[in-house]
């Protein structure tokens, strides 16, 4: 295991790369909170986060399936793997709303995809995330650049927790939606170096 004998949550590759304030917050804090966002999504979660199987033609589907890498330090749980009868594994991962921009929900599906290679030494070359509003799914090809990406975040991540130390707040458009704006104040940090700013460069000019 790389790092520290402490595994990784694959959700902290997700919260990480979605703001790495948040991640401090949950991972290094230990803070949580709820918004309306949240709750629909863990409900959605809820309704697959049951160890369950069940057989269909041409594949054996797994549900709430616990996933780990002794390489990467990572444990986390896959919504759902599909076992197809050609040899193929393919995990799904159950997302609430949209597709939102930027690689978080993909990180963290392909984390999924590199535990089960190294739990069942298999190569998986492509995954998907189940968009529940939309009921429809958006594939996901593990190629090198993701895998390269979330090898990176997993070195952030870890140095991150084991130093203790959590980013400070920096005002973005996700915040409108992040469940942890009132315990992270974003605007209160912006304004207060809207504030500085101008000081910091009066005092440069006097002295």
């Amino acid at each position: 295991m790389t790092g520290s004998s402490d595994p990784i949550p694959i959700s902290a590759l997700q919260h990480f790369i979605y703001c790495q304030r948040q991640c401090g917050l949950i991972h290094v804090a230990q803070v949580w909170s709820e918004n309306l966002h949240t709750q629909k999504g863990r409900r959605e979660h809820d309704r697959v986060d049951v160890p369950e199987y069940e057989v269909k033609a041409g594949m054996r589907i797994e549900r709430a399936l616990p996933v780990w890498s002794e390489t990467l330090g990572l444990i986390g749980k896959c919504d759902v793997v599909e076992f197809h009868d050609d040899g193929a594994v393919y995990p799904v991962e159950y997302k609430h709303g949209p597709r939102k921009k930027g690689l978080h929900d993909d990180i963290q599906l392909c984390a999924q995809a590199i535990c089960l290679e190294e739990m069942l030494n298999v190569t998986i070359a492509e995954g998907a995330i189940y968009h529940v509003k939309s009921r429809r799914r958006r594939v996901v090809a593990f190629n090198e650049m993701l895998r390269g990406k979330l090898r990176e975040t997993v070195v952030a991540v870890r140095a991150m927790v084991e130093s203790g130390e959590i980013p400070g707040p920096v005002l973005a458009r996700h915040c409108e939606q992040c469940s942890l704006k009132e315990i992270c104040l974003p605007e209160m940090q912006a304004r207060a170096i809207d504030l500085y700013e101008p000081m910091a460069e009066e005092l440069c000019v006097r002295y």
